[in-house]
């Protein structure tokens, strides 16, 4: 059976979209008039026409060879029914079916999203969409292309425990879109609708370079994997929102946006001759650093956290005779 990927009708949607709410930006609202800065804008999209050219190449090549050769290997005929190895009959396209893909997809992208922001050679690649300071229908198409080369290993697991190709590919396409509309401010909380799904101001919470909200809520369509590991937020209207990353490329040249990282990691790999010490530069946590020079996000809300008992123990005695008698007593 033939499907056709959803990115296909949906790319022109997205630019008439990005279209539509710079327009109103400009145009209709002056709190947000500079909501779209031009040559960021700019920035986005050659990465996004960028990505969307080597997807085409590279993406469909991989993910469509790699996910058919993985399911003939895995679900071969078997008197002209497609079995798994295991024993199963490999799974048809009744609706149930679709859902289970859809959930199980859901279910890979927040643990491919949330490696790309807990290891740092993957996250020099998804750095990229994180790197604007403004966040905007734009920002959604600012893509790293290297995420492309990595992307579908992830998912290999569907197609071998029987899941068609194709199916699995259309639901990637709908991910895409889902993850595409999220990034507006114009929709504000949708009451009943957070308690299932990641919405527009989660997203907004995931893009912040506020330290209370880095690396938060990594779902795609569904917020219960970030509850259930850990990692969900809501929006707190009280805290002033910043978004970008804490180092940027400053620079409005792709090449520059799409590199900084690497080059960051290759500098900081020199600091120090142990291997050991090479290899977590690579491959460790972003921030971390072999002599504490710079710091992981667990490590700055760590210190952030023992500074704010600090003070509120200089602030009130009291408090710190119980800290004191609390220590004494363990």
């Amino acid at each position: 059976m033939d499907f056709t990927n959803p990115l296909v009708y949906g790319v022109p949607c997205f630019l008439g979209l990005i279209l539509l709410e710079l327009t109103y930006s400009k145009a209709h609202d002056h709190e947000k008039k500079n909501l779209y800065d031009w040559k960021d804008l700019g920035s986005s999209l050659t990465m996004g026409v960028g990505s969307s050219i080597i997807a085409a190449l590279i993406k469909t090549v991989s993910a469509i060879v790699i996910f058919n050769f993985l399911y003939d290997v895995f679900n071969p005929e078997v008197d002209g029914i497609r079995t798994n190895i295991m024993g199963w009959k490999s799974f048809g396209y009744a609706w149930y079916v679709w859902l289970a893909c859809q959930f199980l997809d859901d279910f890979t992208y927040y643990w491919f999203h949330r490696q790309n922001h807990m290891v740092r050679f993957l996250w020099a690649a998804h750095i990229v969409h994180h790197s604007s300071d403004n966040f905007n229908l734009g920002t959604a198409v600012r893509n790293g292309w290297f995420t492309i080369f990595y992307k579908p290993f992830f998912y290999v697991w569907l197609p071998i425990i029987g899941f068609p190709p194709e199916m699995v590919v259309v639901c990637l396409g709908i991910e895409a879109l889902w993850q595409f509309q999220l990034h507006s401010v114009y929709v504000p909380k949708l009451g009943i609708v957070e308690k299932v799904f990641n919405t527009h101001t989660m997203h907004q919470v995931h893009h912040a370079k506020n330290i209370e909200y880095m690396d938060k809520n990594h779902g795609g369509f569904l917020n219960i994997f970030d509850k259930i590991f850990g990692t969900w937020k809501p929006l707190d209207e009280s805290i002033d929102i910043e978004y970008g990353v804490t180092k940027p490329p400053n620079s409005y040249n792709p090449l520059v946006i799409l590199t900084h990282e690497y080059k960051d990691i290759w500098q900081d790999m020199k600091k120090s001759p142990d291997w050991r010490h090479k290899f977590m530069y690579a491959f460790g946590p972003p921030g971390w650093s072999h002599d504490g020079s710079t710091l992981t996000i667990k490590q700055m809300r760590k210190k952030m956290q023992e500074e704010k008992t600090l003070k509120q123990m200089h602030q009130d005695p009291q408090t710190d005779e119980n800290v004191i008698l609390e220590q004494k007593t363990a």
